[in-house]
């Protein structure tokens, strides 16, 4: 009966193994893809590599991994084995009391342990950064680190250390020499616990972190958020330096063993901090020459503290500004605008946001903007008319456009004709005969836009009535049409025309049309979002003249091109618009990549909390719906 059973476990072993392996073979070979898909493989090359390489972000965010992990899992190691020692010779109620206390952190889901450290930190107002995220860090490694030692010091002979402080030995000595080595398995296993803790954290440090650092979980989180394949790269660059210290950790006490006794243990005691020594070489070697210099830069030492949409940037324009400036910009990043305004609103200070127009608008009437100093800008005229004096800066006073687009239908010309999205429009969304082949943007504001202008609404009603039809719209949809939510995953399924439409930004149907000359983008004529994104000064800003010349260079014609050619999004420089659509540019001819500016039913967002809330809350139900439909 034993012997039957062992074939099912081998299969069930080697399943578990496939299924936990697979999708990181999988992330090594698109690592070395040609193309930008994450998903279909082009050819070899060492693109994103070379890419991640000269990515300053992406150093910077190993050298913080890998220092805090380091820094982290020497100290808490060592306040944790002192803990657990001390307490092993504390009272039985004390001793219970404390290993209590101590279970709480990892007994607590991590999103209430990292609110807890952001407002102990904002209550004593301590500056986020670099000190938070290694403190945090520590904090929270700590109880991992007793947790291992505790059981291995449980099974000491209580009078060992009296023992060898009877012969001779100091109370010091008797740690060291006596004590400490005969506990250090559960100490090199917490050691372990602690760099693996903290190099795969990142939600305590997503709170913690401040002023521009980040980790590799943070950036990663932020890359995903758009097709960018140096996240494989990054990956399994993280995955290689792993695997290197683990054979180390593994190899060295085999090695070690034919040497005898003695060297095993002292090869034992070596093995944790000449490998971890050896990661933090590896992450400095990898910052070495980020650095620049040379030049007329009129901005030498100061630095520029950047907010902006995750992946917004093209690949150089950060560093050509710290060359010509010789300033140094440290960029943060947000995936909603709700979620940079409650930093700012809280005071947290930066010298550029990249809002969108009703946010804006929002923040000039909160008087959270500083008026520009147009004397200092000389970018104005090189800006296209369609973008300039919007309804939510009618003057440009506060605010100069950074992309600008619409929202629109993606979809695969093989499935969907023109004449059938002509004829319904957005309500095409309605139409079971694409039932299960549909993407919906998960986006109130986007998502009520498409299904008031289908019901011949503007998209900026405040009629309760109105708002309702369109939610009862909406629910229709996920009911009927088994319609799948999506964020910006939506970009790379469409180019490989994984359904037949979804509902879409400009920019990032530019980039599916651009992989897949299958795929075509509509625009209703009953309207849409025209949407813009633009670069304002906040009020408690600490560098306004840099601000203002990070403005013009990133509305330069080469500042300008170099974003809009590698995200996507249409430029705000007329120059780079007529470059990159006409003949020979990088979107030729593409006309996603064109916004339109000629329908009368195309509206910008005006900013209301009221209607916001109403959406948001009705947003949720059909969400829920949806999910009660699956």
């Amino acid at each position: 009966m034993n012997k039957s059973k062992r074939p099912f476990g081998k299969i069930l072993m080697t399943l578990m193994i496939v299924f936990f392996y697979l999708p990181i073979v999988y992330m090594v070979v698109f690592s070395f893809n040609d193309g930008k898909s994450l998903t279909h493989f082009t050819g070899f090359s060492l693109r994103w590599y070379r890419h991640m390489l000269e990515s300053q972000d992406m150093m910077e965010a190993l050298y913080t991994t890998f220092s805090i992990a380091l820094l982290a899992t020497f100290i808490s190691t060592v306040a944790g084995t002192i803990a657990a020692i001390g307490l092993s010779k504390s009272k039985k109620i004390i001793r219970n009391i404390m290993e209590q206390i101590n279970n709480l952190p990892m007994m607590n889901p991590e999103i209430v342990t990292a609110i807890g450290f952001m407002l102990l930190f904002i209550t004593f107002k301590v500056e986020k950064g670099y000190a938070t995220m290694l403190l945090a860090h520590i904090a929270f490694c700590i109880p991992y680190v007793m947790l291992s030692v505790m059981p291995k010091i449980k099974q000491l002979d209580p009078n060992l250390a009296d023992a060898a402080m009877d012969l001779g030995c100091t109370p010091w000595q008797a740690l060291v020499k006596v004590i400490v080595p005969q506990i250090t398995p559960g100490i090199v296993s917490g050691a372990l616990i602690a760099f693996t803790m903290s190099v795969d954290d990142f939600i305590i440090s997503y709170f913690v972190t401040g002023g521009g650092v980040k980790n590799l979980s943070i950036i990663v989180y932020t890359m995903s958020k758009r097709v960018n394949p140096s996240i494989n790269a990054v990956s399994t660059l993280v995955v290689v330096i792993i695997t290197v210290v683990l054979l180390a950790i593994n190899l060295a006490p085999a090695l070690a063993a034919k040497r005898g006794k003695k060297e095993v243990i002292v090869r034992r005691n070596r093995v944790i901090p000449l490998t971890m020594a050896a990661v933090a070489a590896i992450g400095i070697m990898f910052v070495v020459g980020l650095g620049s210099g040379g030049g007329d830069r009129p901005f030498e030492g100061q630095t520029l503290y950047l907010y902006n949409w995750g992946e917004y940037t093209g690949e150089n324009i950060i560093g050509d500004f710290e060359e010509a400036t010789g300033a140094k910009v440290v960029q943060e990043n947000f995936d909603s605008n709700e979620q940079m305004y409650i930093k700012v609103a809280n005071g947290e200070s930066y010298d550029i946001l990249v809002p969108s127009d009703y946010m804006i608008q929002r923040l000039i009437q909160e008087e959270l903007l500083q008026k520009l100093d147009h004397s200092k800008l000389d970018c104005l005229d090189k800006l296209a008319e369609e973008v300039k004096g919007l309804p939510y800066d009618p003057g440009n006073e506060y605010s100069v456009p950074y992309f600008w687009g619409t929202v629109g239908i993606v979809y695969d010309t093989n499935k969907v004709t023109v004449k059938e999205l002509e004829r319904e429009g957005f309500g095409i969304f309605l139409n079971e005969k694409y039932k299960g082949d549909v993407y919906l943007y998960d986006s109130e504001r986007d998502s009520f836009m498409m299904a008031l202008k289908s019901l011949g609404y503007s998209m900026n009603t405040s009629d309760e009535r109105e708002i309702q039809e369109a939610y009862e719209w909406l629910v229709q949809c996920v009911k009927t049409m088994d319609t799948e939510i999506v964020t910006d995953e939506i970009i790379d399924n469409m180019a490989q025309g994984r359904k037949a439409l979804g509902l879409i930004y400009s920019g990032d149907a530019t980039y599916v049309m651009d992989e897949n000359e299958d795929m075509g983008y509509y625009m209703p004529e009953s309207g849409t979002n025209i949407w813009s994104d633009a670069m304002v000064i906040p009020k408690n800003a600490k560098n306004p003249e840099l601000a203002h010349a990070f403005i013009n260079f990133a509305s330069d014609y080469d500042g300008a091109y170099d974003n809009s050619s590698y995200v996507g999004y249409t430029s705000a420089n007329q120059e780079v618009i007529d470059a990159i659509y006409g003949e020979g540019g990088d979107y030729e001819g593409i006309s996603a990549y064109l916004p339109r500016t000629d329908n009368e039913n195309d509206e910008v967002f005006e900013y209301n909390e009221e209607t916001k809330k109403i959406m948001g809350d009705l947003w949720s139900r059909v969400k829920i719906a949806a999910s009660n439909a699956d």
